[in-house]
């Protein structure tokens, strides 16, 4: 069940962390860091760097692929390009609270909130981020799956912000896969990894039903692609 009250305006706010969960958020956090630096990235030359744009954008990366992401946009893609600058949408949920603290200690802004709760709430939020010149980052196919199935927010983000979307994925050779809805991957330290990133994807703000279904339908497509299963 989510974790959250709706505060007198009707406004969903989810609950503050206990000091048990924010003390396992920088567990979590120092072990992303301690084995961030040990992994070592190329870019694929069939998906380069080069095709990311200057300008700010949507970043998608499949909610299996968590783990490492914010190494990977921090020293991967940012480092001469862009101020790190980014705002990420994160389920309302109590796991949800200790991801959107990991997320605080990297510097990012969490906007908690999921299809089931907060929906609208959070898609204003991320339009006033992205406004304010944030790059923006979602799972299409969390909080809970199906898995590798692209769920409409994210054409709906950016129709609304008129944000281009950018798939992003990476495969370890050495790694750890949970047992879970999403299977879950760790990357095992010193492990290799290949980036990919898909060319960008833009949503006109006045497509209709059927043009962002296609839309939805090409972007999943588009990370499949890119991403060894």
């Amino acid at each position: 069940m989510d974790q959250a009250l709706a505060s007198p305006g009707g406004v969903i706010v989810p609950k503050r962390l206990k000091w048990y969960n924010r003390l396992l958020a920088t567990i979590i956090y120092t072990l992303i860091e301690v084995v961030g630096r040990t992994l070592r990235f190329r870019w694929d030359p069939q998906a380069p760097l080069a095709r990311i744009p200057d300008r700010r954008a949507i970043f998608c990366v499949w909610h299996n692929r968590l783990a490492v992401c914010m190494v990977v946009y921090r020293d991967h893609i940012c480092p001469g390009r862009r101020t790190p600058r980014l705002a990420a949408i994160v389920s309302a949920s109590k796991d949800g609270g200790i991801v959107a603290r990991v997320l605080e200690h990297f510097a990012v802004e969490p906007v908690r909130g999921s299809s089931s709760r907060r929906g609208p709430q959070a898609l204003l939020e991320l339009t006033s981020f992205a406004e304010g010149g944030f790059d923006l980052a979602i799972t299409p196919d969390g909080p809970r799956g199906p898995r590798y199935k692209i769920q409409p927010g994210v054409i709906s983000l950016a129709q609304l912000t008129g944000l281009p979307i950018i798939a992003i994925s990476w495969d370890f050779r050495w790694k750890i896969t949970m047992r879970s809805w999403d299977r879950f991957q760790i990357p095992l330290p010193f492990s290799r990894g290949t980036l990919r990133a898909t060319e960008p994807l833009d949503v006109p703000r006045d497509s209709s039903d059927e043009q962002r279904e296609a839309l939805r339908q090409e972007l999943e497509r588009r990370l499949a692609g890119i991403s060894d299963r």
